[in-house]
């Protein structure tokens, strides 16, 4: 059960001093002081606090009489405290939750209530374009770590008093604000609430990765599956586009990035640069990402099939065969080309930036040119796997481009073992993977192919334009 407030002001010292360890936590700041002659005590939280807003709160304050203090701390946070948020705990868990979260208490002898100051200001780096999902044309700013300001940066966008921002908090020791964002009247009501309820009945010690965990947790099944669940994205201007479709929104404190769900793969696959430029560039673009992504699929099992199978080309495709061969056998080369380029992921974004320029000429002439000349890669091995990784590039969500690379590595090894029969069978396995997959909504991956929905296929595949009304005016 938890412990209520005392109405006087020495016990409240005592539980809050002990509980907090006021003595061990330099950041846990408290000021004991006098408001119209009754005795109080502050407690802050250092670097989460505007001191001149606190500054001029305690001016006021102490510049009353005993008169001019009321017997309630209703009566005073209405009357003395010339500040627009403020609230009232009445338990010690709720006052330390908030306190620890950025909140301000304050006591007063004779009060069993903690009066809540918000006045927060959380450290935070200046509102910049994302380096992932970077456009040619349009806005330049994106999401922080601060749930607040994530949240001010899609009610810009969005001036309808149908947007609405809930927040719930997760975590038994972590606490954190998550915000579910939506349109009223536009997302799956019972989608919607199937996520509340599972956030309310969510029992996790803190959401150490942000986003990951919380999906990890809402949504655990079929984690065999690589094919991304959900839409990430941290620029507003896309958040705000998916919640006019009748999106929900998952935002999670101390996370650039919002959760968009349901999500399918094409609305994975799509991106904010399709809308930025004409409908028909904007198509020719959406194309373009459609024909990598099967290409970074197929491609090089494609090219295996053909080495070990080259009677199965006509005459006028046999120049793409290799010119002469080398020791290591091509499945080998694939495979090891596959894992090389991970690790030079992982040198890219550990390497300091002063020493990028290094980098690259070691991955670029060392990497690429020795190895071809020094016999362990074909020169055709090595420009097949460069396109790959480069359509990799083309998609905005990390997690699809791993999916595409764990689907091409099944259908090498099946291919270098079954040759014909061993691609048929890769070939359907992707298709499998991605037609059985399902939405949290439980809607199929593959909608609107399948089931098939005619106008939102076409809407898929071809920019449309934005559809507007003319208002006619007589002068």
């Amino acid at each position: 059960m938890a412990k209520e407030i005392s109405n006087h002001i020495e016990e409240n010292i005592s539980y809050f001093h002990k509980t907090l360890s006021v003595d061990r936590n330099f950041d846990i700041i408290y000021r004991v002081l006098y408001i119209g002659g009754r005795k109080s005590c502050l407690y802050m939280v250092d670097g989460f606090t505007e001191g001149e807003v606190i500054q001029k709160l305690l001016q006021s304050l102490m510049g009353n009489q005993p008169e001019d203090i009321p017997e309630n701390a209703h009566e005073l946070s209405k009357k003395l405290l010339p500040y627009g948020e403020i609230g009232l705990a009445k338990d010690a868990d709720t006052a330390i939750r908030m306190l620890l979260m950025g909140f301000t208490l304050l006591f007063v002898d004779g009060y069993d209530q903690a009066i809540t100051i918000d006045c927060r200001s959380y450290p935070v780096r200046s509102v910049e374009e994302p380096d992932k999902d970077r456009v040619l044309r349009g806005s330049r700013d994106g999401f922080v770590e601060t749930l607040v300001f994530n949240t001010a940066l899609i009610r810009r966008r969005i001036r309808d008093p149908h947007l609405i921002h809930e927040i719930m908090q997760v975590g038994d020791s972590s606490a954190t604000d998550i915000a579910i964002c939506y349109m009223q009247g536009r997302a799956d009501e019972t989608l919607l609430e199937t996520i509340k309820n599972r956030l309310k009945n969510l029992r996790v010690d803190s959401l150490t990765m942000n986003q990951e965990s919380l999906a990890e947790c809402i949504y655990p099944h079929k984690w065999y599956n690589p094919f991304p669940k959900f839409k990430y994205t941290e620029r507003p201007d896309t958040t705000a586009a998916c919640l006019l479709e009748g999106s929900i929104v998952l935002m999670v404190d101390n996370s650039p990035a919002a959760m968009i769900l349901p999500s399918s793969i094409f609305d994975i696959i799509e991106e904010a640069n399709d809308y930025y430029f004409p409908p028909i560039t904007g198509t020719y673009l959406r194309f373009s990402r459609f024909l990598t992504f099967l290409m970074a699929i197929f491609l090089t099992p494609a090219f295996l099939l053909v080495v070990s199978m080259p009677d199965i080309l006509p005459q006028w495709l046999r120049f793409i065969l290799p010119k002469e061969y080398v020791n290591v056998p091509f499945l080998w080369q694939f495979l090891i080309l596959e894992f090389a380029t991970d690790g030079l992921k992982l040198a890219a974004v550990n390497t300091p930036n002063m020493l990028t320029t290094p980098l690259s000429v070691i991955a670029g002439v060392i990497i690429g040119d020795f190895s071809v000349s020094s016999g362990w890669f074909n020169a055709e091995t090595m420009l097949y796997m460069s396109f790959v990784i480069l359509a990799n590039y083309t998609q905005t969500s990390m997690e699809l481009s791993y999916a595409l690379k764990f689907m091409r590595i099944i259908m090498l090894l099946l291919t270098a073992a079954f040759q014909g029969w061993g691609f048929a069978i890769g070939v359907v396995f992707v298709f499998s993977a991605i037609l059985f997959n399902r939405t949290i909504a439980g809607q199929n991956y593959l909608y609107p192919l399948y089931p098939f929905n005619g106008k939102e296929f076409l809407r898929r595949f071809f920019r449309m334009r934005i559809p507007h009304t003319w208002e006619n005016q007589e002068k």
